[in-house]
């Protein structure tokens, strides 16, 4: 069976599930539209889903066999859009600048050409719609709901854009793939005062610029430097007039590093750096941890597997791009943890100006030639992996 044949033959119908997923673009963990449109299609495809936490899952294929989970995440982010395409979200609030509305659609397609080709498939094969994944939520919503039980294995792609040509599929099967990421809120308790009279207050923004320092020495000073490690905070709020000192500030960031060592060393010693810092100014600091995901580490073994089988397909100028690393997360990683995974990036970009917004910017395209591609290697690397890996019984005499 050609795949990618097939799935060029059903590139319209892909797009026209990108394209209704970007104009409906939902953000975080519901997503009713997304949620009641991917299973509409999966039953229009023959399939049977239902909802699993706040996504969506389906399984086909036959019994005796291993499992194989392919992820797609589906939700967009809380921001406007200026891309320019006539599809564009129309709220303003939500925009598809990450190519979720990619996954999801080129999932669908790989459902209904697996559907179709169901006798092939040598065990399971369960799909797994997911939201939030921008807010790390998502993952564990549907973990806890069972997504992965009986998964033997899952594989993942992930769209990006920019000044390249499509084509290009990227990967690492010797390293970490991509940073854990620790979200967190730090609250600052001090006492408020009139700013005449600064000795009457325990001033939480002084605090807070304090605690700032400090974890900025906790990189410089404490990381291991043969490792990657970054730390960012983006929100710093507290007061509301400038003659008042406030009783409480707020500051929120993450820390990224692509080594489990440094990230466990790094996650108390910060929690341990705010706390103390904000006692020796007489005051006291709350932090709440917000997400919690690990190093994107994928199966080595698996991940050349995937790469051989991707390479048996007809693709025009597809081409391997091995030992990408980056220092963005992605909440796959904890699915990765659990079993055997396998995560790539396919080239969605433009050799022209299209190419030029990043995603996550209000101005990013995405090419949508990417859409077979991904839909014919999903199936086919499902196919084969499923066949490579059967269970055989042997029989007693």
């Amino acid at each position: 069976m050609d795949f990618y044949e097939r799935a060029l033959e059903l590139r319209e119908e892909t797009v026209a599930h990108r394209r209704w997923l970007h104009s409906n673009a939902e953000v975080g963990l519901h997503m009713p539209k997304g949620q009641t449109y991917v299973m509409d299609q999966l039953r229009r495809y023959g399939l049977a889903p239902h909802a699993c936490g706040h996504g969506v899952t389906a399984e086909l294929g036959r019994e005796g066999g291993r499992t194989l989970l392919l992820r797609a995440d589906m939700d967009a982010l809380p921001m406007p859009e200026e891309s320019g395409e006539s599809f564009s979200c129309p709220t303003g609030t939500e925009a598809h600048a990450c190519g979720h509305d990619f996954h999801a659609a080129m999932l669908l397609t790989a459902a209904k050409i697996l559907k179709e080709n169901e006798a092939m498939l040598s065990g399971k094969v369960r799909f797994m719609f997911q939201p939030a994944e921008e807010t790390f939520e998502g993952a564990k919503d549907m973990l806890a709901n069972g997504v992965l039980e009986g998964v033997d294995a899952a594989l993942a792609y992930h769209v990006g854009p920019g000044r390249m040509p499509v084509g290009l599929f990227m990967y690492n099967s010797g390293g970490t793939m991509m940073y854990s990421v620790d979200g967190f809120r730090i609250t600052v308790h001090g006492q408020g005062a009139h700013g005449a009279y600064p000795h009457n207050s325990i001033d939480p923004i002084n605090i807070g610029v304090h605690i700032y320092l400090a974890l900025e020495s906790l990189i410089a000073r404490e990381a291991d430097p043969s490792k990657a490690c970054v730390l960012t905070i983006g929100n710093f709020s507290a007061g509301s007039a400038p003659n008042i000192i406030p009783d409480t500030a707020v500051l929120q960031g993450t820390l990224r590093t692509n080594d489990s060592a440094s990230r466990k060393k790094l996650v108390r010693r910060l929690k341990e750096v705010v706390q103390k810092t904000a006692e020796v100014f007489g005051g006291s600091a709350e932090i709440e941890m917000i997400s919690e995901v690990p190093p994107l580490v994928c199966d080595p073994a698996m991940t050349d597997e995937i790469a051989g089988y991707m390479e048996e397909l007809p693709i025009p100028g597809l081409t391997p791009v091995p030992d990408t690393s980056a220092s963005a997360s992605e909440d796959f990683a904890t699915i990765a943890e659990k079993v055997p995974s396998v995560f790539m990036y396919l080239s969605a970009g433009y050799m022209d100006e299209r190419g030029d917004a990043p995603a996550h910017n209000p101005k990013v395209r995405f090419n949508e030639d990417v859409c077979p591609i991904g839909s014919a290697c999903l199936a086919h690397c499902a196919v084969r992996w499923l066949e490579e890996h059967q269970i055989f019984v042997q029989k007693s005499l």
